[in-house]
């Protein structure tokens, strides 16, 4: 079985994660049987795909040697901005006008997040929590002093909730927004100017490339990422609602650093993340069967980015 995964299209990282995955799938197969049926692998697909569009917004973050901490509350943000246009504007077509707002706060955070980071030259960990806190802080404002509406439009819900031929749709979302992203990353000048200041800002500042304006749309992209996230979520639950993020925050930068990308930054691949995100989906999925507590869930997160963290910090001081 060696030979099949080393024989795989994938850099050493993300077939280390494919095998793990292979296994744990096979595992769970023999002490769970439902593990193997239809309905429940598209369960876990769903749940993958909110996971995996996420993590697709924080790698490119972290491409540049970045973190965002601001996910939680933008997904909320986004889902109840754009649930309050549904329901201030019930008709079908006018109602869509929600996604688009929703996608506009996502990038409008993205935007201050970039900001900050790119021309204040504030740490984006700091920054990013701050606009985190900020958010929570203007939401639950808003929900204690005014009724909002919280309705999904058709088009949310179709795609949050819905299903093609027993796979759910917003797989298809993630395929999109993973096709789109590796576009990006691999054929565009944006791509290539991405790696270039995340391996290092200095340098390519000297080649001519415009770092500030590569690290706001960096955020940018990850802000559209996390509001897709939440809109969809909210269109899968039928409602927006508080905290709804919190659960995506550290699962996704796992996901992006179990799948081989550096944490410092100008390293990693795509493909990577994407098998991050289905191991760590299945390892969610056998801790619910063994009814584990959320907090266990949390515990195996916040190990991998530890363990993660300290074999790149091992790897960059010998290399």
């Amino acid at each position: 079985m060696t030979a099949v995964f080393a024989r795989l299209p994938f850099d050493v990282p993300t077939r280390s994660i494919v095998m793990a995955a292979t296994l744990l799938l096979l595992v769970g197969g023999w002490q769970y049987p439902q593990f193997f049926s239809p309905p429940y692998l598209a369960q876990q697909l769903q749940s993958g795909a909110f996971l995996g569009i996420v993590a697709a917004g924080a790698m490119v973050v972290i491409l540049l040697g970045h973190i965002d901490l601001s996910v939680p509350w933008t997904m909320t943000a986004a889902a109840t901005v754009a649930t309050a246009v549904v329901g201030l504007t019930p008709e079908v077509f006018v109602s869509e006008k929600g996604v688009l707002a929703g996608l506009a706060v996502g990038a409008a955070v993205g935007a201050v997040n970039g900001f900050g980071v790119a021309y204040l030259r504030i740490p984006s960990m700091i920054w990013t929590l701050a606009t985190n806190n900020v958010l929570m802080g203007i939401l639950v404002y808003f929900s204690g002093f005014y009724a909002l509406s919280s309705r999904p439009s058709p088009l949310m819900s179709m795609l949050g909730s819905g299903r093609i031929f027993g796979i759910p749709n917003v797989v298809f979302v993630w395929v999109a927004v993973s096709l789109v992203l590796l576009f990006i990353l691999r054929s565009t000048t944006l791509g290539r100017r991405i790696y270039m200041v995340g391996t290092h800002e200095p340098a390519a500042y000297l080649s001519g490339v415009n770092s500030r304006r590569v690290l706001v749309a960096g955020f940018v992209i990850a802000g559209i990422c996390s509001a897709m996230a939440g809109m969809l979520l909210a269109g899968y639950a039928g409602q927006s609602y508080q905290r709804m993020g919190d659960t995506y925050l550290l699962p996704g930068i796992a996901a992006v650093v179990l799948g081989g990308t550096s944490l410092f930054g100008g390293r990693g691949n795509y493909s990577g993340t994407v098998a991050g995100v289905m191991l760590l989906t299945l390892m969610a999925s056998i801790l619910s069967i063994m009814q584990a507590p959320e907090a266990a869930k949390q515990i195996v997160y916040g190990v991998v980015v530890i363990t993660m963290v300290g074999f790149y910090s091992l790897r960059e001081r010998y290399s």
